[in-house]
């Protein structure tokens, strides 16, 4: 693949990667693809994105009592890159801190959006059978492990029951851990083992407890490639990524092999966007074919009951989706399925779905904290994110 620009030579320590400088971050998050081993997933004819007759240049929207305008929002949300499409066309686009039309900014955990939905392909194609088959049927070395007696359902829902410590500013998590793993050497054994030898809490059943869980993502990665018989990038390619006539290559973190179903996904700004109006579109292709099941987008934000939160009742999690719907007039959404999903990954990366209003926006961002609480800056996008929706009316 020909490398995109801008080809920075200077990069930050990938062992680091969880307390670079924002400065870092925007070398590393654009270069991610050249700091790992990936896979590289191709594209042949290339859709143009249509830009609207109208774009928007500017919204306002209130938040924390003051009103601000987009430029606002771009700044205090530290963005690299920003994108709405409205109808399937650009009605907003921006790119800032040197990044361009071809940079391919990396994901982190808006990857577990698309492994999740990648799963629905194979349901759809019979190479998975059924959400709720425990995930033995597919790999049968978890049998006598943590992970015997988890659904697939469960494993995408992060119910699973097994420990697993996400905390990014613990150096001593398993998420540190894995991290530090994906910077060496003999990546996939070494991963393979720390999900392995997990253990499940005391007393507790799958189905019961929800608990974020990235070695549970990269799991259902690997579980994904054993269903198929392929690599998540060269299913990516097959069925999305050149049917749908994405702009340009894109790479996925791979270990010796095997891609990563936790996090490293890395494509264009449009591309982004392009995957975001697949699910808008519930996984019809431009073809016409659909290729995921009937209700499957439906199902992905028909948030699971234990994993609710102070901030959303209803559930915040489903097939590794996030519920990111803003309160309305003070009120918490209701129970049910949503019209919203959100992949959302560390740092502030972003993929939203506005079912109703038939809106996708896409976010890059360098945020200072790896997850700050719900009330900081995932609130203000999910109200920005409903200000483009009023406007575009």
């Amino acid at each position: 693949m020909t490398a995109p620009s801008p080809h920075d030579e200077r990069l930050p320590d990938p062992n680091d990667m969880l307390t670079w400088s924002q400065a870092e971050r925007v070398i590393g998050f654009r270069n991610n693809y050249r700091m790992y081993a990936g896979s590289v997933f191709r594209s042949r004819t290339p859709r143009p994105l249509q830009v609207a007759a109208t774009p928007l240049t500017d919204v306002t929207y209130r938040f924390d009592g003051q009103t601000y305008h987009l430029a606002d929002y771009l700044s205090r949300q530290d963005a690299t890159g920003f994108l709405v499409l409205k109808d399937g066309q650009v009605v907003c686009e921006y790119l800032g801190n040197g990044n361009t039309a071809e940079t391919l900014w990396t994901s982190r955990s808006v990857a577990k959006s698309v492994v999740s939905t990648l799963v629905g392909v194979a349901v759809r194609e019979g190479a998975i059978a059924s959400l709720d088959d425990p995930l033995t049927r597919y790999d049968p070395t978890l049998a006598g492990t943590a992970w015997d007696g988890v659904s697939v359902r469960q494993l995408m829902q992060h119910t699973s029951g097994v420990q697993w410590n996400e905390d990014y500013t613990d150096p001593g998590s398993e998420f540190s851990a894995m991290t530090r793993y994906e910077a060496g050497a003999d990546v996939y054994p070494a991963v393979s083992n720390l999900v392995r030898n997990l253990k499940r809490g005391n007393g507790i059943e799958p189905g019961q407890v929800w608990s974020y869980n990235s070695g549970g993502a990269w799991l259902l990665g690997d579980l994904l490639e054993k269903a198929v018989g392929m690599p998540l990038s060269r299913y990516l390619e097959q069925k999305i990524w050149i049917p749908c006539g994405m702009a340009a290559d894109g790479v996925w973190h791979s270990y010796e092999g095997h891609d990563t179903g936790a996090h490293g996904f890395n494509a264009t700004l449009g591309d982004w966007g392009r995957f975001g109006l697949f699910v808008l579109n519930d996984g019809v292709l431009p073809s016409g074919e659909q290729i995921l099941p009937d209700s499957w987008v439906r199902d992905a934000s028909d948030w699971s009951a234990v994993s609710a939160s102070p901030e959303h009742r209803s559930g915040a999690y489903g097939y590794q989706w996030w519920n990111n719907e803003p309160p309305v007039d003070g009120e918490m959404p209701s129970a049910g399925d949503s019209e919203y999903l959100w992949a959302l990954g560390i740092f502030g990366q972003m993929l939203a779905i506005n079912r109703s209003e038939n809106i996708v926006m896409v976010q890059w961002s360098t945020w200072p904290m790896a997850e700050p609480s719900f009330s900081a800056q995932p609130a203000e996008a999910a109200v920005i994110f409903e200000a483009f929706a009023t406007a575009l009316r």
